[in-house]
């Protein structure tokens, strides 16, 4: 399953899970039109499609986008957000959906955070490190209460020594925990025997260039920046941010 997330849903159906199971694969259509909505400084050109198992954290030079009836999932490097909040406006509810979600997470930081919105207007954020809380605003929801109960600890690797300032739950098991309330899957592990999967839910992919710079439609593809390579934008202000803490 993914170790790096970033995405934002923009939802209006009452069981997101249903309608993703149900649609055969994502509007390529709808999807190339919302990826040229909301990158609109830049070239956008269509490019290999896959699932959310690989592509639910990609490079900052391309998008990854499934429109689904009631249900549009968007991943992209801007939802990796350390403060959730400055969420673009752009972004927070481009389809004018009732539901606003972020999630996302960096497994090799222990970061994690989640947001929602509500008709575009903010409800609950939260974002951390594993000893450090970058951002906690809005009112927490019943569903957080076994994790900062203690309920779900950080496991430790043998050897790893234990922070004073260890918080009482993992930040991206947290996020995913998010996601599961809100959107009815997780991102690692299943909810249930028969549960959805990331590899399960088809986006579309696009490539992002500098205005005027997009290859010619007749030239040879350009390859595909390797997964992960381009989340040193958050991994640098996050290890600064530990470092000034």
């Amino acid at each position: 399953m993914p170790s790096t997330v970033s995405s934002l849903w923009y939802v209006d159906a009452p069981d997101p899970v249903a309608v993703l199971r149900a649609q055969p694969g994502p509007d390529p259509d709808a999807a190339f039109a919302l990826a040229r909505q909301l990158n609109p400084d830049r070239d956008v050109v269509p490019a290999a499609s896959g699932s959310m198992k690989v592509w639910a954290g990609p490079d900052p030079e391309s998008v990854y986008i499934g429109c689904y009836p009631g249900v549009t999932v968007m991943c992209s490097t801007q939802a990796a957000l350390p403060r959730p909040t400055r969420l673009p406006e752009l972004l927070v509810r481009p389809l004018a959906s009732e539901q606003t979600y972020l999630i996302s997470y960096d497994l090799s930081l222990g970061w994690g955070a989640f947001a929602h919105w509500e008709r575009g207007e903010f409800r609950r954020s939260f974002s951390a490190t594993r000893v450090n809380i970058l951002e906690d605003e809005g009112m927490p929801r019943v569903w957080e209460r076994p994790y900062w109960a203690g309920e779900h600890p950080i496991v430790l690797t043998p050897g790893e020594l234990l922070d004073p300032q260890l918080l009482p739950f993992d930040p991206p098991r947290f996020a995913d925990a998010a996601n599961e309330q809100w959107l009815g899957f997780r991102y690692r592990g299943q909810t249930s025997a028969d549960g959805l999967t990331p590899d399960q839910i088809e986006v579309c992919g696009f490539s992002l260039y500098p205005k005027g710079e997009a290859p010619r439609l007749d030239s040879e593809p350009e390859p595909q920046i390797e997964h992960g390579n381009g989340r040193r934008g958050l991994l640098g202000w996050l290890r600064g941010r530990d470092r000034v803490s």
